[in-house]
């Protein structure tokens, strides 16, 4: 089902197509195994990575994400200082407890081949699993394909051509829209905003209550992400040497909170943006928002606008918040994809400062077409982003652009608020399209390989 709490996962770092994906493509071959009572038999089991997944995916986190999966561990439970542990004693044993069921010899070097040279035509993202037993027969083979924001799906599923181009929940919902246009539609016609339309939406996926409460729960982890990465100094791992930022801009700030310098503004959204991406890079605890290479921008808008002067965090805006985010969101992955090995940066970086713009917009009081003004205006102004990190790791530039990103989105809501009445030249449904077709056209050496940009220009030290 495409819900808000589909497009806001709480996961692990640093990358949800890279980390969060594989180690669910995991975790689902050892379902297919297990239900067709197999799993048992098992001998050895053999990882192929490709494209994508292989060209990044050292620096991604991607080898120790399958790893795990294959050991038993869930993105969404998944404790860091547990898994390396595990990964260590994995290593050190040349063992590995499948799905915490049946143990098996394992060697990284042998089981888990790096095919960056296999660029599989469905999705950059390929993954390709196979199962032996002791007679060396094969027992299951799949290959599966991780689309973006912690979303798998399988060659079936993503061959398979939708009816049309409207959301499809697998339930019916009073408010069905496939368009910006469409929500826009339904927005005017019920006299809602479209965090109300989209609420009535979710409560026919489950009762208001659980949704409130899932909204609430991905609010507590952005925001104790934050915090984390406030108070965590010394250099990110990987071999870039980058030292964490956030700390240091904390204390600053925190010193003179009320400093009438305008472009402190800036600092504030800079700090609680770096605050994530660097827990990110350093393979903590995030929400997909709606990626982890993303992932700083939405909770840094929400942390600084999202308050109430007496009582600190407002529960209410917060849900107003990702429910009307979310829900652009779900247009850009529906229409086009939030992929960075298909649309580059601006599948992560823009789309999520395009949410963010959009669910600003909203708390401010914007109209629905206001909202979907800045959300296009957020966008606009990213196409083309080219995702190029140096050393595969998911660090630079990612974490500045996300700090950029949330200056940004913030300025977009501004803009879209003071059109008074002047209809914009370019709709949201539009800027998708852009953004789908900028993307299809941009060298995959611009798309999460590491071979262009950045990437080759800068020496890793």
């Amino acid at each position: 089902m495409l819900s808000v709490l589909d497009i806001f996962r709480i996961g692990v770092g640093p990358s949800s197509s890279h980390t969060v994906g594989p180690m669910r493509i995991a975790g689902m071959f050892l379902q297919v195994l297990a239900k067709q009572k197999r799993l048992e038999r098992v001998a050895r089991v053999h990882v192929e990575l490709q494209g994508s997944l292989a060209l990044t995916g050292v620096g991604h986190g991607t080898v120790d994400a399958t790893i795990l999966g294959l050991a038993g561990f869930a993105p969404e439970t998944t404790d860091p200082d547990e898994a390396a542990r595990t990964l260590a004693a994995i290593r050190e044993s040349g063992r590995l407890v499948l799905g915490e069921v049946r143990e098996i010899a394992f060697e990284q070097a042998r089981d888990i081949d790096l095919a960056g040279h296999i660029i599989p035509q469905l999705h950059p993202n390929g993954m390709k699993i196979c199962a032996w037993n002791e007679a060396g027969e094969r027992m299951l083979e799949r290959t599966y394909y991780s689309t973006g924001g912690g979303f798998v799906a399988s060659a079936a599923q993503l061959k398979r051509k939708p009816k049309d181009d409207r959301i499809n929940t697998g339930v019916e919902v009073p408010h069905n829209f496939g368009s910006a246009a469409e929500l826009l539609e339904a927005c005017n016609a019920n006299q809602q905003t479209i965090a109300d339309l989209v609420l009535a939406n979710e409560d026919a996926m489950r009762p208001r209550e659980e949704t409130l409460a899932g909204l609430d729960a991905i609010a507590q982890a952005m925001d104790q992400c934050i915090e984390r990465g406030l108070h965590q100094r010394g250099i990110l791992p990987g071999g870039l040497k980058v030292q964490r930022r956030a700390p240091d801009l904390w204390d600053k700030l925190s010193a003179n909170p009320q400093s009438n310098e305008r472009e402190q503004l800036f600092d504030w959204l800079n700090c609680f943006a770096m605050a994530v991406n660097e827990e990110n890079a350093a393979g903590g605890r995030v929400v997909t928002a709606p990626t982890n290479g993303a992932a700083g921008i939405i909770p840094a808008v929400i942390r600084f606008y999202c308050v109430n002067a007496e009582e600190g965090p407002c529960r209410e805006s917060r849900r107003t918040f990702l429910l009307t985010a979310g829900a652009i969101g779900l247009l850009y992955k529906q229409r086009a994809s939030i992929s960075g090995a298909e649309m580059g940066c601006q599948g992560e970086v823009g789309v999520a400062c395009s949410m963010a713009a959009g669910g600003l917009a909203a708390l401010w009081g914007g109209t629905p077409e206001q909202v979907a003004s800045a959300a296009e205006i957020g966008m606009e102004h990213n196409l083309g982003l080219t995702c190029d990190p140096v050393g595969g790791l998911v660090q630079v530039p990612c974490i500045e652009r996300n700090a950029i990103g949330a200056v940004k989105a913030v300025n977009a809501a501004r803009l879209a608020l003071h059109r008074f009445g002047v209809e914009s030249c370019v709709s949201l449904d539009q800027v998708i399209e852009t953004m789908r077709q900028t993307g299809l056209d941009m060298s995959s050496k611009y798309k999460e390989t590491s071979q262009g940009g950045l990437a080759v220009n800068v020496i890793e030290c």
